[in-house]
């Protein structure tokens, strides 16, 4: 309704044409900015959480899988993490498939 006052205060000259075409980008950009705070800043903070994690693993740590294996990092290199997740079982993981760290105390299997 406002808007509506505002448009027809406007008259017919040369910058009532500019006013209306920025205040029909309005709500355009207010969609824009519902979907940056709800969607897109989210995400971002949980993929800086999730790098800061990833480079932050060490030997002795317990964590947990993309695929769901629980184990313990026996040895850490650039893109590979060697997990133990058993007596005498070490498999070789992709850093980027460890989605967390467990707490509590390392080494109890």
């Amino acid at each position: 309704m406002f808007a509506i006052a505002l448009l027809q205060l406007g008259g017919t000259g040369g910058s009532g044409g500019t006013f209306a075409f920025l205040l029909n980008l309005l709500p355009i950009a207010a969609i824009f900015l519902v979907f940056y705070f709800l969607v897109i800043a989210p995400a971002n903070k949980q993929r800086k959480k999730t790098q800061s994690m990833l480079g932050t693993l060490k030997k002795g740590d317990r964590v947990v899988t993309s695929g769901g294996i629980y184990g313990t990092i026996q040895g850490v290199e650039a893109d590979v993490v060697y997990l133990k997740i058993a007596e005498n079982v070490k498999v070789k993981v992709a850093r980027s498939a460890i989605t967390g760290v467990l707490s509590g105390e390392a080494g109890t299997e």
